[in-house]
């Protein structure tokens, strides 16, 4: 078991590792070594609960694909370990945002003093307009 935070665990068995060669500079080795690790997590087929399922796939993220599997590419290390500790910990924030919960919007009035403004400006704006017109000899 993976540990999210508070109470919240990743099932080891939901999350599959793929091993391919990294891109990029790294001389010869890039070349032989396999270092690149890419994570599969099938949200739906996974041990999470519902509501953060839900809000894992509704997430607008490109690595989270229509069937709600996520794929994230780690290759910033020349060690396979450390690319996949890498990857963990970024499946692992996107399961701590998912699990964030939504702060409601309370709808809130302009003040008095903001809408006076506002119409001043309004008012000032027109007359400057206004004195834009046509000028007339008299």
């Amino acid at each position: 078991m993976y540990h999210i935070q508070d109470d919240l665990y990743l099932d080891e068995r939901d999350i599959e590792f793929g091993m391919i060669r990294a891109q990029g500079a790294g001389g010869q080795n890039v070349n032989k070594v396999s270092s690149a690790v890419h994570l599969r997590f099938d949200v739906r087929a996974s041990s999470l609960p519902d509501h953060i399922k839900d809000a894992l796939c509704e997430l607008p993220d490109r690595r989270v694909s229509k069937d709600g599997v996520i794929v994230i590419k780690a290759q910033a290390y020349r060690s396979q370990e450390k690319n996949r500790a890498e990857a963990l910990e970024r499946l692992a924030e996107m399961v701590r945002a998912a699990a964030r919960p939504v702060k409601a919007r309370r709808p809130t009035r302009p003040t008095r003093a903001s809408q006076q403004r506002r119409v001043q400006r309004k008012v000032l704006h027109g007359e400057i307009k206004r004195l834009r017109g046509r000028v007339t000899g008299d």
